[in-house]
């Protein structure tokens, strides 16, 4: 799955103006429904004059996923669903997007109100910063200096990333690795410690892996 690096303290943004209602997107990554909701209300603070802030929230593992979604006043099912649409097929999660609606007096009705969100989500996120989400197992071993320098390198020629470092009288280091590329690893670990330390396993771990506009324009299709 994709997700989006935009914080939210810089949200992506874009805008339009539909019969003199202006629209506008606002996206930002976020890990939680706590993180969302805390962004939306920012997102209403700076608008205290806009009639809607409408929003769409995808959190959560790729087939564990969890949604919430706001009309916030506008006629059901058109705002929050086309937001939410929007970003399902761009395939993203742990991501929050708002459309704030300056009213301009005339009304839209129901296609154009779908048309106009869902546009406006579009310009949040064609404006995002994209990064496909790497599921890995993470780790934590301690060695000596001297193996530091050869387990760092061990680590990167199997696709691995070192995520911490400790220095004391030895160091402790925790790194993650793709799953399939874990019995390997684990092998020329062994070839390489002689039994001195063994990795201990922390879970699941995450990578954000960042990508160019046209490669995110390709994973999202």
């Amino acid at each position: 799955m994709l997700t989006i690096l935009d914080t939210p303290q810089k949200p992506a943004a874009g805008s339009l103006t539909d019969r003199k209602s202006e629209f506008i997107g606002q996206a930002c990554h976020i890990e939680d429904q706590e993180a969302a909701m805390a962004f939306v209300q920012e997102v209403r603070l700076q608008h205290p004059k806009a009639r809607h802030v409408c929003h769409c929230a995808i959190w959560g593992p790729e087939g564990r996923t969890s949604e919430r979604m706001s009309d916030d006043g506008e006629p059901s099912g058109t705002a929050g669903k086309p937001i939410l649409e929007v970003m399902r097929r761009q395939g993203l999660t742990d991501c929050v997007l708002t459309v704030t609606r300056y009213f301009g007096g005339i009304l839209l009705g129901s296609g154009g109100l779908i048309r106009a969100y869902s546009s406006a989500a579009s310009l949040a996120l064609k404006a995002a910063k994209s990064a496909r989400i790497l599921l890995t197992q993470r780790f934590t071993i301690t060695v000596d200096y001297p193996e530091y320098d050869p387990l760092r390198r061990l680590i990167r020629n199997y696709g691995g990333h070192v995520e911490t470092e400790d220095f004391t009288d030895r160091v402790r280091l925790t790194y993650d690795l793709e799953p399939t590329a874990v019995p390997a690893f684990d092998g020329r670990l062994d070839d390489l410690l002689q039994g001195r330390a063994q990795p201990s396993a922390l879970g699941e771990g995450r990578r954000l892996i960042p990508l160019s506009k046209d490669k995110a324009s390709s994973a999202s299709r």
